[in-house]
């Protein structure tokens, strides 16, 4: 389970070069605490070419790439914002 959850630390890196890991969303959306059927689906239309944006990204991860960054990402809370 740590090793999972370690890999889905490295693979969300990625993921980070664009979507901010605390939550927070600022002219991208924030992926974190998403539910990961929503997250996986959307994940796999860009994996497919049904959504381009991400077409590349998606498709440098496997079916369980995506499962365990997904679930990762879904366990993870956004930060409160500070004042």
């Amino acid at each position: 389970m740590a090793a999972d959850n370690n890999r889905g630390a490295q693979l969300a890196a990625t993921c980070a070069a664009c979507h901010r890991l605390d939550g927070r969303d600022i002219g991208i959306p924030s992926i974190i605490g998403l539910d990961e059927g929503k997250l996986a689906g959307a994940l796999q239309a860009f994996k497919s070419g049904e959504r381009s944006i991400m077409h590349t990204v998606a498709l440098s991860l496997s079916s369980e790439e995506i499962a365990t960054v997904v679930h990762y990402l879904a366990a993870q809370r956004k930060e409160t914002e500070r004042p």
